[in-house]
């Protein structure tokens, strides 16, 4: 008793479905990943470019 081609073709196809679903997963992850870290070092860039120019008006203020 063998089972019909095509109960191989969909089983085949359901693995690579699920194959792709976590490839895809993956890749968002660590895309989402990288655009976080990016928004952080703006935001650190920002407070640090802050940082400096609130020295400067201390500096400036103490003459």
């Amino acid at each position: 008793m063998s089972l019909p081609i095509w109960i191989y073709v969909v089983v085949a196809g359901i693995f690579l479905s699920a194959f792709m679903a976590v490839k895809t997963a993956k890749e968002d992850r660590d895309m989402e990943e990288e655009w976080i870290e990016q928004e952080g070092q703006v935001y650190v860039d920002r407070m640090q470019k802050e940082k400096k120019d609130r020295q400067k008006l201390k500096t400036l203020a103490g003459k």
